[in-house]
């Protein structure tokens, strides 16, 4: 893909991000971004910062 497909598709998951932003990027790095927002759709991407950890449970003896 080329730079300009890279940015509709990133903006078609993700439609806040503005144009001018992303044509600061070159097609590597928007290509990553794309990949993470992919990823993210599948739900194959954990981000550790947006889920509370569960607490462990412990057996009482």
């Amino acid at each position: 893909m080329d730079k300009r497909q890279l940015i509709e598709a990133i903006r078609e998951h993700n439609p806040t991000a503005e144009i001018a932003f992303l044509n600061q990027f070159n097609e590597a790095q928007l290509q990553q971004y794309l990949d993470a927002l992919d990823a993210a759709r599948r739900k194959d991407l954990l981000i550790a910062g947006w889920v509370r950890p569960r607490p462990r449970l412990r057996m009482a003896s």
